[in-house]
């Protein structure tokens, strides 16, 4: 039998899973949306990859990552729960070994990662408001009639793109109507809101960062062609994006799961009943929600309790 690594990404908005072999080699992948259900959309990627993966592999490996990482780790008996930094970087890396900078911009959130000799230095994240991501980008485009997978063409094509105030969704929707409204071309303020993607991302997530190249551009905002071009004409730097560039942190945590002891995952794990609920314990003021998962029932594992006496309760 072969060794197989299985990595799964958890995200608010995607759930990604991928699985390589020991040479790093995609073998399959998953992607789809989370829809605010983390259990079962890893059992659909579940369901997704087992038919994709050749009969002579068998999973040695899983790791977990993103913001449902240890209640999914938890359930899938993991090897390794890592953060998204980390898993991002090492995905990143595995293809790019001279990367400098990585801009990531997602559903509805956005980070960068500053590397130097193979090692993370610096980063920054900003999950507070969805100004700039994918959703937001979604958002104008249902208001424009547009596809979003159309923007980056059609931004290509502008001549003179429009100022939009991207500091805020409120603020940015309220500029693009009375743009609109004045009679601007639609390829000028979609360009324009391509532009304000770029310099909101430069101006919040990016500032005070020395952005080296190379740089590579990841998530779902990459595939957007007319952004890609933004980052490339205010930096003054070649962008790189990447086809699989949505499962880095996926494809990193995979490979982290090869240094870790190997396990035998089987795919049938998806027919087994999983259950969460929580717990709120009042043993000290700390009043700690704990979480709980169950496995047919049965006690799996708990976390969020400060104390001992948070022990007390669940195993009583």
């Amino acid at each position: 039998m072969k060794k197989a690594y299985l990595g799964i990404d958890i995200g608010s908005i995607s759930t990604k899973g991928i699985i390589i072999d020991k040479n790093n080699t995609i073998l399959a992948s998953s992607y789809l949306w989370t829809k605010g259900n983390p259990l079962k959309a890893v059992k659909e990627v579940l369901e997704n990859l087992k038919p994709k993966i050749p009969s002579e592999y068998q999973i040695v490996g899983i790791g977990t990552t993103g913001s449902a990482r240890k209640l999914i780790g938890t359930i899938l008996g993991a090897n390794i729960i890592k953060n998204e930094i980390t898993a991002h970087a090492i995905g990143t890396i595995s293809k790019y070994p001279e990367v400098r900078t990585i801009i990531e911009i997602g559903g509805q959130d956005s980070k960068i990662i500053l590397i130097k000799n193979k090692i993370v230095v610096d980063y920054a994240m900003n999950t507070l408001c969805a100004a700039g991501t994918g959703a937001f980008l979604s958002s104008q485009a249902k208001r424009l009639d547009i596809p979003v997978e159309e923007f980056g063409k059609i931004a290509l094509t502008s001549q003179n793109p429009t100022s939009i105030a991207a500091r805020c969704t409120v603020f940015a929707e309220s500029n693009l109507v009375h743009k609109a409204q004045m009679g601007y071309k639609k390829e000028d303020i979609i360009a324009g809101l391509c532009k304000s993607v770029a310099t909101n991302y430069l101006n919040n997530v990016g500032k005070g960062k020395k952005i080296l190249p190379p740089i590579i551009f990841q998530g779902g905002v990459s595939k957007n062609i007319g952004v890609v071009k933004a980052f490339e004409n205010i930096l003054n730097e070649k962008i790189l994006t990447d086809e699989n560039g949505h499962l880095m942190e996926a494809l990193g945590v995979a490979i982290l799961s090869k240094k870790e002891p190997e396990i035998k995952f089987n795919f049938n794990i998806i027919e087994n009943n999983f259950e969460t609920s929580s717990i709120t314990c009042s043993g000290c003021p700390n009043n700690c929600e704990i979480i709980c998962v169950k496995k047919d029932k049965e006690l799996l594992d708990f976390w969020g309790n400060r104390c001992e006496k948070g022990n007390n309760i669940i195993t009583k």
